[in-house]
This record gives structure tokens, sequence and C-alpha cells, in this order.
């Protein structure tokens, strides 16, 4: 059995010591050093106070050091709280609060942000917190603590983590996951991303959201493959990475990729071991698909990342162009109508629903009766379509839905056909004042990408109001990463 991270570390430090488990600029540590490191972190967090169901909080960019105390803490059954080191003081102290965090774990100082200076002033107001270390002084070990004894008696049922995630308005979640649903989603998902035991991944999503912890930490340690990362990615020292370490996976975010591949001539960089499913950017030409063909990953920090999907190195059924793909194994997915709740037929768009071993156990300070329906289904808020063959399409969020001169917009769906006109790296959509509008992210001409949407979609959903960007980072984002929907609108109505 390998439903929990104990048994995960053990399976493969057993089967193939030397082989790295995770790389960054500085370290390398191979599944053998990662079993005998965190048993030893794990003593010691152990007789500084930490036990099964203690909850630590993590505040460190990517590096190996993150690997090795997540592992550590979560082999005894602590509970992991990975924190956004984007946070600023006041939504840090929130979320200690929220989660009700016994322990900070946390580096001194990153992009200037200092974590334990924000945190001392308020330890009157955090009843909850016992004890805070910085990354560099963490306790030392104990060798009279007996490690075995408290990491088998962790199982799957145990909580692993709660991960921060916000919606499109109101203050972050701390969503509950157990080792079982979160391993389970895991490994539902690893043949749609391509990794297996001989995958050198890297993407460069931040460890703190599900899809660096679940999609990078766990995808690896689930399938027994080699992860690499960095603190700062930057073009041209993520290039030589990638060469260095002959990565044959890169996942994450498109327009990463779009702008390495801008960078590859210049630095010369041989990215020949990149195998398909990475992102095709950075593949040769003859191995990139048609714009539709394959599926975009679909899921949500409450499914613990992706929960649709399909090969990322094969082409979808033509019907099925534009879709997430199918739910993966383990997961029910149904729609229902936005008012009703009564379950739709294929076709036919509305709420998104879903049920399974892989959904969280739960958000901090919520009950049960609060999320789910009576059948057990959690209502996503997302809006889809399923086809007649299964694959699932979606139409945005039902908060963002709305109406120009009576018809329905979904952004996403405007989104989606931005994106496909050449030289537009990136798309966001909202309502503005009653009209579309649009934030570009591109090197051309507002005029000539108006011009191109235009074949694409029916005239009421062709933005009116425009603005470009030259790079996404212009695009307002909240410290979870997500798009920041009304810092947009404030955006885009300047242009008005």
């Amino acid at each position: 059995m390998t439903d929990t991270v104990d048994q995960l570390v053990r399976l493969h430090a057993a089967n193939d010591p030397d082989k790295p488990m995770v790389i960054d600029p500085d370290h390398r540590i191979t599944y053998g050093e990662l079993d005998v490191t965190t048993r030893e972190m794990a003593g010691a967090f152990v007789a500084a106070g930490v036990g099964k169901g203690t909850r630590v909080g993590l505040i460190m960019p990517n590096r190996a050091q993150w690997v090795q105390v997540s592992v550590a803490l979560t082999r005894i059954g602590a509970v992991l709280v990975p924190m956004s080191t984007l946070l600023q003081p006041p939504e840090l102290v929130d979320q200690l609060r929220v989660a009700s965090v016994q322990y900070l774990v946390a580096v001194d100082e990153f992009r200037g942000h200092r974590y334990l200076d924000d945190v001392a002033p308020e330890r009157a107001n955090l009843p909850a917190l016992r004890g805070v270390w910085d990354s560099r002084h963490l306790p030392r070990p104990d060798n009279e603590v007996d490690v075995d004894a408290i990491t088998t008696s962790v199982t799957p049922s145990d909580t692993l983590a709660i991960m921060f995630t916000s919606g499109s308005s109101g203050p972050p979640k701390g969503v509950i996951h157990s080792h079982g649903n979160a391993l389970g989603a895991v490994r539902s998902g690893l043949t749609a991303r391509c990794i297996g035991a001989d995958t050198r991944l890297y993407l460069p999503m931040p460890f703190f959201w599900v899809g660096g912890f679940g999609s990078g930490v766990l995808s690896a340690l689930v399938a027994g493959a080699t992860l690499v990362t960095e603190e700062i990615p930057r073009p041209e020292s993520t290039l030589r990475l990638l060469e260095r370490e002959r990565v044959t996976l890169f996942r994450g975010w498109p327009d990463q990729a779009e702008a390495l591949a801008r960078q590859t001539d210049s630095v010369a960089a041989d990215l020949s071991s990149l195998r398909p499913g990475s992102l095709e950017a950075l593949l040769p030409p003859d191995q990139r698909a048609q714009p539709g063909a394959r599926a975009k990953l679909f899921g949500m920090t409450e499914s613990f990342g992706p929960y649709c999907g399909y090969p990322a190195d094969t082409d979808m059924p033509r019907s099925a162009w534009g879709s997430c793909g199918k739910p993966f194994a383990g997961m029910d997915v149904r729609i229902v109508d936005q008012d009703s709740g009564a379950p739709l037929p294929a076709g036919e768009v509305g709420v998104i629903q879903i049920r399974g071993p892989h959904v969280m156990r739960g958000i901090c300070r919520r009950g049960r009766y609060d999320l789910f329906t009576a059948d057990g289904y959690y209502p996503t808020g997302d809006l889809g379509h399923l086809d007649a063959d299964g694959f699932m399409f979606y139409h945005g969020r039902s908060d963002d839905m709305f109406k120009v001169s009576g018809a329905t917009v979904y952004p996403s769906e405007v989104e989606q056909a931005l994106r496909t006109i050449a030289g537009v790296d990136n798309a966001f959509v909202t309502e503005v004042a009653g009209a579309v509008g649009a934030v570009v992210v591109s090197e051309r001409a507002v005029d000539d990408v108006r011009a191109e949407v235009r074949k694409r979609l029916s005239a009421f959903k062709v933005p009116t109001v425009w603005l470009r960007v030259d790079s996404d980072s212009e695009i307002p984002r909240k410290a979870t990463g997500k798009v920041d929907a009304r810092a947009l609108k404030v955006l885009l109505a300047e242009q008005t």
C-alpha cells in the first residue's frame, strides 16, 4: 500500500535509492537521502512538540528544503499548511488564524518580505500559535524519538494538508485534504500529464499552490520521478537548468514557456530532451498540435488539482477539440441547472458539480452541510457542459457570466477565441459597464486582434473595451496567483 507520504518515501528509497527525487540549482537529494534526512527531521519536529494532527505552516520559495520539510511533517501525520510567499502581513495573520496554525516554519526574507517580523507583533492575536522557526535554524535531531512507530500510525484518512485558495471574491479558503484523497487525485492524473518513473519534471508553479505541491512535489513522489525546481525562474537561468538536468517534461504556464521559447536561440540552450506532453512552445514545430486538439487539464484546489484531462501528448477526437478532456477515474461529474439544481442532459450548459474519493474533506471553519449537496456533490461554481461522449467543456464561472443586449456571454469562450489568434500570448475577459472588456497580452495592435476575433465570434461577444499589455506580469493577481477580477475591471474601466 502506498496511500500515505511515508509509505511512498519508503517504497522508492528501497527500490531506487540513488535516483534524484528533487534538484534545485544548489542541491540534489536522492530518494535514499530523502528517506534518511526527513526521518531525522521528523524526529526533531516530534521532540519539539509537533505530533500527529499538529498544524504547521510553511513559508518558503521553491527549493529542495521545501520538499524535505513538507515530507518530514507529513510522514509523522502533521498537517502541512503551505503559505504563499506573496502574502502581505494582514493576509498572513488571517491565514494563520483561519487554519489554527500551531507552528510556523518560514524563511527570514524573500523578495522583500520578512515573514518572521510580520508575525511577531501579532502573536497575542494568534492563540493557537505555539512556536515559530526560522528555516535556517530548525529543531535539532533527537535520536530518542521512535519515528517509525509514529509514521506507521498514519493512515490514508488522516489529514495531509490545508491548501489556501481564493474564489472570485471573498477571503481565501483553507481546503482540507487527506493523504488518501490527495494522493489518489494525483495518481489519477499522472497519465494525462505524461508523468512516469523516468520523467524529469520541471514546472514553475510555486509549491504553496496545489499546482506546485500536487502536480509537482507529490506527482514526482507518487510516480517515483525526479522534480527539478528553482526559487525565481528567469529565462536564461531556467533554460540552462533545463539543459543541464536534461528535463524531459515542462508543465506549467503557457506564457512562461512562450517567454522561454523566445530566448532559446540567444541562449543557445539544448532542449532536445523534452518530450511530447511538454508545453508546446518549447517543442519542435513538428511535435506541436493544432489549436484545441489537446486537452486543457481542468481542476481546482478542492479537487486537489486536475480532475479532467486527456493524455497531453495525444490529440482528442475532433468533436472534443477545445474541451478539458474527460473526468479522471474516481471523479463523478454532473451538470445541473443554475437555478433549480436539476441535472441537465448532454450538451446543455450549467453548474459543474463533482463527487468522489478525490474531493476535499472539507473547508476550515465550515460544516459539510454548507459545502455538499444531500447526495454528496460539491457545487464548484464553474460552468460547463458534457458532450455525448463524456468530454467536458468549460464555460467560465457562474458569477462571471453576464448579459450583453440580452444575450449571454461566457468570458472563457471569448478568452479561448482570443488565445487562438497568432501573436496573442494571453487574454482575460470581463464585463465592463454592460460591455465586453478584454485585456490582451500581445505585440499586435488592438485593431488587428479585434479584426481577427470578429472572424471567430458572434458580434455581441466581440469585446468593445480593450487594453493591450506587453507582459503577463502586468495582469493584476491575488496572492494565490488567480487573476484579480475587480482590479481587471478597474483597468478596463479606465479605457472607457
